[in-house]
């Protein structure tokens, strides 16, 4: 997979964060000791965990080089860690255990989320948000292009690379370890300037491992070109020349 570009991921980073605050808002901690962000990306998500908890240690930790290397340029101060999620292993518990956007690119979620609860403290949460199972509209135009005979027989990859469950999997999942669960959907209107500002918020996110897949750049241009022409088709422009991008995300909040 090609490498992750925080600068890209950023751009719509104020959108971006909007979720990563709605969860933070919502947990009920008092005053978590230790925290862990798992998938921090470039830090914008571990930023709203200092700000609501000033005392507390807390460490971010992404398998991104580049991401982990954003989050020290700009919070030098911090704690960061260049480690796959997939395999962390830490060698305490913290008490809180938190997410953002990040664990729909790993699979096995049953397996994943027994072990980062595993994780917790007795008395902490693990906390995160995904986008959810049909989180937006250009993901379905993405699959519809993937299935082109020109390229269907290397889509099957691509298609399988995002894990994410519906609520009811979750609650299934988590509740036999939890002493309580807290599970809901948002659906974010963001406000977007234009149809091709869609493109190039999902081109650093969804739209990645269908271009990972092609051989060669031409390749890759005609599928984002042939996606554009689709998002433009779909989406409207309001009467201010703004688009509007509907994006759901879940989010849980296991407490143990």
């Amino acid at each position: 997979m090609t490498k992750w570009n925080a600068f890209q991921y950023l751009r719509y980073g104020s959108e971006r964060t909007r979720a990563a605050a709605d969860l933070v808002a919502r947990i009920n901690l008092d005053a978590p000791q230790n925290i862990a962000d798992v998938g921090c990306g470039p830090g914008n998500s571990t930023s709203l965990l200092w700000q609501r908890w000033p005392r507390s240690n807390v460490l971010g930790i992404d398998n991104s080089p580049e991401m982990i290397d954003a989050a020290r340029t700009t919070f030098p101060e911090r704690q960061w860690s260049l480690c796959d999620a997939g395999s962390w292993d830490p060698q305490h518990t913290f008490d809180l255990v938190y997410s953002n956007a990040a664990l729909q690119w790993l699979p096995d979620h049953e397996h994943l989320l027994h072990r980062l609860l595993g994780h917790v403290s007795e008395g902490g949460a693990l906390a995160f948000q995904i986008p959810s199972a049909t989180y937006a509209t250009v993901r379905e135009l993405i699959f519809e292009i993937s299935r082109k005979s020109e390229w269907d027989h290397r889509m099957s990859g691509p298609r399988s690379v995002l894990t994410m469950e519906p609520p009811t999997f979750y609650y299934d999942t988590l509740i036999t370890d939890s002493v309580s669960l807290d599970l809901w959907e948002t659906e974010y209107l963001h406000v977007l300037d234009s149809k091709s500002a869609i493109v190039d918020w999902i081109a650093s996110t969804g739209l990645r491992p269908f271009l990972d897949a092609l051989d060669t750049d031409a390749e890759r241009r005609s599928f984002t070109n042939e996606l554009q022409r689709r998002v433009d088709d779909t989406y409207e422009t309001r009467c201010d020349g703004k688009v509007l991008f509907p994006f759901r995300r879940t989010f849980v909040i296991a407490y143990r």
